[in-house]
């Protein structure tokens, strides 16, 4: 696994942020287009991946949207288009940040490292996660609810970690249909109504107004803590 997958099609630029990111001690792989992305992504694995939007053939929005269907990875959009409206495209297809063009570097490094921390390094430090009256044993895999464990299917666990572990993070239901079941499974998407359903009758107050797991309409489910 690198660090950080880089897709620009300028070489000059791909070559100069490539060199920039190794020498703040990160493993990068730099492609030049959204297709060949998708090649390395089906037999590699990385981090993070830092998005031009104008590529030739697919273009970066395209890519964002067709990625973030299936894979949970941080994406960071580097962009010379600055309209609002652009960058609320970025977001709306599951961007965790959007930097406009020419980019500063340092403030590139700093998002970098901001989104590995929050995405990775917490995560590995925090066995046991307290979110309110709810706390996750991931070594026991064993939610209790305001001191009461809560019994749970293995699925219930896995959803509700997954929304958990990702905080204020909108999750499609195509990607989260495809962690918690797989891709290639035969179960219906209606599964996932279900299973949502089934947590919010055990951790929210009242299941018909849910605070902590929250619909995305058109879009997913996100975890708000309380």
């Amino acid at each position: 696994m690198v660090d950080i997958l880089l897709i620009e099609d300028n070489e000059e630029l791909r070559n100069l942020i490539k060199a920039f990111l190794e020498r703040g001690g990160y493993a990068v792989a730099a492609v030049s287009s959204g297709e060949e992305a998708l090649g390395w992504l089906g037999r590699e694995r990385a981090k993070l991946m830092l998005l031009d939007i104008m590529l030739p053939g697919m273009d970066g929005f395209a890519l964002c949207d067709k990625v973030r269907k299936e894979n949970n990875i941080p994406i960071i959009i580097l962009s010379a288009c600055t309209e609002k409206e652009d960058q609320m495209n970025g977001f709306s297809l599951g961007a965790d940040d959007y930097v406009e063009k020419p980019v500063d570097m340092d403030i590139l490094l700093a998002k970098i490292g901001a989104l590995m921390r929050r995405n990775y390094e917490l995560k590995r430090q925090n066995t046991v996660i307290h979110s309110g009256g709810l706390i996750i044993d991931k070594d026991a895999k064993q939610v209790t609810l305001d001191g009461k464990t809560l019994s749970m299917t293995v699925k219930e666990y896995e959803l509700l970690l997954l929304l958990v572990e990702n905080p204020g993070k909108v999750l499609r239901k195509e990607y989260l249909f495809n962690r918690i079941w797989g891709a290639d499974s035969f179960s219906e998407n209606q599964t996932l109504t279900v299973h949502i359903k089934m947590l919010r009758d055990k951790i929210e107050k009242d299941s018909r107004q849910p605070k902590r797991i929250q619909t995305v309409w058109g879009v997913g489910y996100k975890y708000e803590e309380i």
